[in-house]
């Protein structure tokens, strides 16, 4: 994908220790903006579409991107699961039928 996008820079203070585990400075660039795209998404605020074109890689990236740090794409409430089911269950009969 190549969709670039106006940056700005920060200073983030770093441990130590991360350093030593030899996290350079592109390494935590990287982690940060996928730790922030992914807080957006979870909470949210942005969409995977939105998410992967932030981190300039295809939607379909993301979703691995979710699933490589265990974060469902799919987070239903127990009356919306329970909702889908029966729509699912509704179709299925009627396909019977």
């Amino acid at each position: 994908m190549d969709f670039q996008l106006a940056e700005k820079t920060f200073e983030v203070r770093v441990p130590l220790p991360l350093v030593r585990m030899g996290f350079d400075q592109h390494e935590i660039q990287r982690r940060l903006s996928d730790w922030l795209v992914l807080s957006l998404f979870t909470e949210g605020r942005i969409s995977s579409g939105k998410a992967a074109r932030l981190l300039n890689i295809s939607r379909t990236e993301f979703l691995a991107l979710l699933q490589s740090h265990g974060i469902a794409y799919v987070n239903y409430t127990p009356d919306e699961l329970a909702e889908e089911f029966a729509a699912v269950e509704a179709l299925h009969v009627e396909a019977v039928s």
